[in-house]
């Protein structure tokens, strides 16, 4: 699809893969994730009333290196969608939203970094610790 303005002609998508797009990609994979995390905790859940063998067994299979791996996965994006999420909203309800938004997004990359760099680290400390042995 081509379209003119003035006397330049562009073909493609309005989206250029600037940093608000990715943003608001992200915001809908970090939305849908979270999404089916509750719904696969709610089942698991649920196991308890029909079967506690069959909950314990699955709680037990939670304790696996590649499951702490998606819980850091998780916390980033839980983190990631309400620091974004607190954007949007003041990009919609405050008068100079719209005007800050990129600045804002930057912010929410920054404070998403100071708090998962840390986080990740506390998050894997044992599971790394357990694989590979606690150092001296």
């Amino acid at each position: 699809m081509a379209t003119t303005t003035g006397t330049a002609t562009r073909t493609g998508t309005l989206y250029r893969g600037g940093p608000g797009m990715w943003s608001w990609v992200a915001h809908r994979i970090t939305g849908v994730a979270v999404f089916f995390f509750l719904l696969v905790h709610v089942l698991d859940t649920a196991l308890v009333r029909v079967s506690p063998n069959a909950y314990d067994l699955v709680i037990a299979s939670y304790k696996t290196p590649i499951v702490n791996l998606l819980e850091v996965g998780l916390v980033a994006a839980v983190l990631f969608h309400a620091l974004n999420g607190i954007r949007i909203i003041l990009v919609d309800f405050w008068s100079k939203g719209p005007r800050y938004q990129r600045q804002m997004l930057w912010t929410v990359m920054a404070i998403w970094l100071v708090v998962m760099i840390p986080g990740t680290y506390f998050m894997l400390k044992h599971t790394v610790e357990s694989l590979f042995g606690a150092a001296s």
